[in-house]
């Protein structure tokens, strides 16, 4: 796997939630991931591109496979819809059931308005 890629991280580094995204992306299960935009600002992140590519981190933040963007768009949280939040691969029924589980990740009441980066990924190489 190539080194030189930019880390794809979900959830924090050597925490069980990061141990079952990244299990959830290996299976086939996770091809979605959201973000808030203010994050990305925060830090000076691109939202990627399609075709841009990057090292998945696993638990101890090892690269574990390489994920190709396949969508990445700049999205008020109202307008996530219950597509997006079923592929984020977490067993979210609703657009609900997904806006709950993000605030408390988020540590965040999530409004409407509220930015998101919303990104579709496909799994290309695995180490």
């Amino acid at each position: 796997m190539t080194t030189e890629l930019g880390p794809f991280e979900l959830g924090y580094a050597r925490t069980e939630l990061r141990r079952q995204l990244v299990a959830a992306v290996l299976a086939g299960e996770k091809t979605s991931t959201a973000g808030l935009w203010s994050d990305y600002e925060a830090e000076g992140e691109p939202i990627g591109s399609p075709g841009d590519r990057y090292a998945l981190l696993g638990f101890d933040d090892e690269p574990v496979a390489v994920i190709e963007i396949t969508e990445a768009r700049l999205v008020p949280a109202g307008e996530i819809d219950v597509e997006f939040a079923r592929d984020e691969g977490e067993g979210f029924e609703s657009v609900d059931d997904w806006r709950i589980a993000h605030e408390e990740f988020f540590q965040q009441k999530l409004l409407p308005e509220t930015m998101i980066v919303a990104v579709r990924f496909r799994v290309v190489e695995e180490s």
